[in-house]
């Protein structure tokens, strides 16, 4: 019998599930929900008096237990966190991209379940003929918005009617539609996916035509707003001076470790020079290759930490690689297992039009998305975290996942995995472009000076061209990732620090596990007791973890 805390942390996530099917889906929710979600003003609304309603019921509920108090901590941080969100009337003007709505709601199809029987593919086709209702909800949204002066920034909305007209144009739900065949659904899928495509084509006319001459100019949502976004994506509010200070030193130290590697990888050569030569001699030919590869990498990483450094269940020991050809995300990212385990953990990596891949700088990022990152953190949840409230087996907090997987990187290095300089290299490139982003981040949404030791290197001021040219020469990314990531930090704010700041959290948290224990530290029992934990905001990981593991 659950306690009533448990009982209210489920009842929360069914009616939030049923407020919000989409987010049903990816969380992996089964049940029969709406086709789609109400984007409009009223269905923000509800969502928000939803976590109102659960806040005044969890004020009267004790806890009656450790397990208990976790539930309730975690459950009332993230409700006050995402009324903060609403308070501040967020939702009309929420606009990112690539990563926002319109991805999201062509991207979850992909999640939902197929085979055989008909009534799921009806299921389908009912989400795919919702589209366009819900993007009507959004424009509803954003028009209410602008009407009382909360404006996305410009380039959100020109960049999103870029983005929506690629769907439109690509015909982005008909890959579905053939996937399905020749059944008698076809017709069904078919117009379905029609509409939505000609609701993408209108969400595009709008926002360049309407929304994006009305939009705000600046990049930058300033202090008040930062502080709300960065506590939703920490679960913790930060010192932001400290933390930007902190974001260049670790850069500076990242880019000499960097400089050690690449002398490694060919003697006399800069970093870049490394970079040039791993790019131009380091590369595999084909998708079918790629995926092929990275399949591989996944299973040999689960390989060698089952049973070793972690015990992966049953359930853990496979994860589906997935290519994207026609993905407009910049980066590789992570779904986790449904809720009854049928839909398999999956990490999805962006192809953008190559043939060539430079398999250097792609192993570390295996380990980022898969095991022993999100997957295993995420997927644990799922399989043996009965002794965890459903909202927390259900939600996230960016800082303690990014941070893991970040952390998952780190640890992979210290068992000594990356057995090539170049392959080292590729991991220090991913740290340093992770801290890079804190900078960015940052200085852009706060308008923070650039320090002066930087500022004959770049701009004194930070500007997204300034942002571009700190991700491309600091944070060395891909060409094909630059602006697509740039455009979702200015979207995004306090999402892109999480890495970072959330590795920093886990360092320190082990750090004063070993000093405390000694030589009874063993990294196996923390392991298992991080990943038993769930989510927990940055502000109270440490001492979360101090308490399962004293």
């Amino acid at each position: 019998m659950p306690t009533p805390i448990f009982a209210l942390c489920d009842q929360h996530v069914q009616r939030s599930c049923e407020l919000d099917p989409v987010s049903a889906t990816y969380r992996g929710v089964a049940g029969h929900f709406a086709p789609g979600t109400d984007y409009s003003p009223d269905g923000h609304a509800a969502r928000a008096e939803l976590d109102r309603d659960t806040l005044r019921r969890l004020a009267g509920l004790t806890p009656t237990g450790a397990a208990d108090r976790l539930a309730a901590d975690h459950l009332r941080e993230r409700l006050e966190a995402s009324l903060a969100w609403h308070e501040l009337g967020e939702p009309l003007r929420s606009l990112r991209a690539p990563f926002g709505l319109l991805s999201r709601l062509r991207d979850v199809v992909d999640l939902m379940p197929t085979g055989e029987h008909d009534d799921q593919w009806r299921a389908v086709a009912a989400r795919i003929a919702a589209v366009p209702q819900m993007l009507t909800g959004a424009r509803s949204s954003l028009e209410v918005g602008a009407g009382r002066g909360l404006l996305a920034a410009r380039r959100q909305a020109v960049e999103a009617a870029k983005q929506a007209q690629r769907y439109a144009d690509d015909a982005s739900f008909q890959p579905v539609v053939d996937r399905y065949g020749d059944g008698p659904l076809r017709g069904e899928l078919a117009a379905a996916a029609a509409a939505a495509h000609a609701g993408y084509a209108e969400t595009a006319r709008w926002l360049a035509d309407d929304y994006a001459p009305r939009a705000a100019e600046a990049d930058g949502v300033g202090a008040e707003r930062y502080a709300v976004a960065s506590r939703l994506a920490l679960g913790a509010e930060i010192d932001l001076a400290d933390a930007y200070a902190w974001g260049w030193a670790e850069l500076r130290r990242l880019e000499r470790e960097m400089a050690a590697e690449a002398e490694r990888v060919l003697p006399g050569a800069s970093i870049d020079e490394a970079v040039v030569h791993l790019n131009e001699t380091d590369l595999l030919g084909g998708v079918d290759a790629y995926r092929g590869w990275l399949q591989d990498r996944h299973d040999q990483a689960i390989a060698a930490l089952d049973g070793v450094h972690f015990d992966i269940p049953g359930p853990l020991r496979t994860v589906d690689v997935v290519t994207l050809d026609g993905s407009s995300a910049g980066s590789a990212y992570y779904t986790a297992p449904s809720e009854d385990l049928r839909r398999p953990g999956r990490t999805w990596w962006p192809v953008a039009g190559r043939d060539w891949f430079a398999m250097w700088s792609e192993l570390t990022t295996v380990f980022h998305e898969g095991v022993p990152g999100h997957h295993l953190q995420l997927g644990q949840l799922l399989v043996d975290g009965e002794q965890l409230s459903r909202f927390a087996r259900m939600s996230r907090v960016s800082g303690h996942s990014e941070g893991w997987a970040l952390y998952a990187e780190r640890l992979a290095d210290e068992l000594g995995w990356h057995t090539t300089p170049g392959s080292r290299l590729g991991m220090l490139k991913a740290s340093a472009m992770r801290a890079a982003r804190v900078v960015i981040d940052i200085g852009v949404h706060l308008d923070r000076p650039i320090p002066a030791e930087e500022a004959d290197r770049h701009s004194p001021r930070w500007s997204f061209q300034t942002a571009t040219e700190v991700l491309r020469d600091r944070g060395r990314i891909a060409a094909h990732r630059l602006h697509p990531e740039v455009v979702r930090y200015c979207g995004w704010p306090g999402q892109a620090t999480s890495y970072k700041l959330g590795e920093r959290a886990w360092l320190a948290a082990r750090d004063e596990a070993k000093q405390r224990l000694g030589a009874g530290f063993d990294r196996k029992r923390w392991h298992a007791a991080a990943l038993a934990l769930g989510p927990v905001g940055l502000a109270t990981l440490a001492d979360t973890l101090r308490d399962v593991t004293t």
